[in-house]
């Protein structure tokens, strides 16, 4: 659903995380990132994502990328996300969804013929200089930290 593509600037944004602190796209720059997206805490295929990232943190960290997911809900329930997983990246709340929207992954969806606005799970890997190196929109969710890898 995106139409930003590899060699696009990735969209600034500041938003809240998890401990109710601000992050933004400016406090990776030097640093290579992982913007995740996924539609919500706790659910099958997202815990199965963020658990593929966890369980290949210190990989994904030695190739040379911080991580940030981003998902719909608030900072309360991204806590409990994170304690009950035990994940070591920082989630963003994107409670308006103004980080989606400026990503192009907020949007219609359609699930068992209903159709209904969502995000689509989608990540993007941004340079040090803040350029879009890659996009993913065909995330599995089991081996989401090997297609990182695979081109690390």
């Amino acid at each position: 659903m995106t139409t930003l593509n590899a060699g696009d600037a990735a969209p600034p944004f500041t938003a809240t995380l998890q401990d109710g602190s601000e992050v933004s796209l400016g406090d990776y720059r030097g640093k290579k990132l992982v913007l995740f997206f996924y539609p919500k805490d706790d659910t099958p295929g997202c815990t199965a994502a963020a658990c593929s990232l966890r369980d290949h943190y210190a990989e994904l960290r030695e190739a040379g990328y911080a991580l940030l997911g981003v998902s719909p809900d608030d900072p309360a329930k991204h806590r409990k996300f994170i304690d009950k997983h035990d994940l070591p990246m920082p989630l963003v709340a994107d409670e308006d969804h103004a980080v989606m929207d400026a990503y192009g992954v907020w949007g219609p969806k359609k699930f068992m013929g209903r159709e209904y606005d969502g995000v689509h799970r989608t990540t993007f890997v941004i340079d040090a200089e803040g350029t879009i190196e890659r996009v993913i929109t065909k995330v599995k969710t089991k081996t989401h930290a090997a297609q990182l890898l695979e081109t690390a």
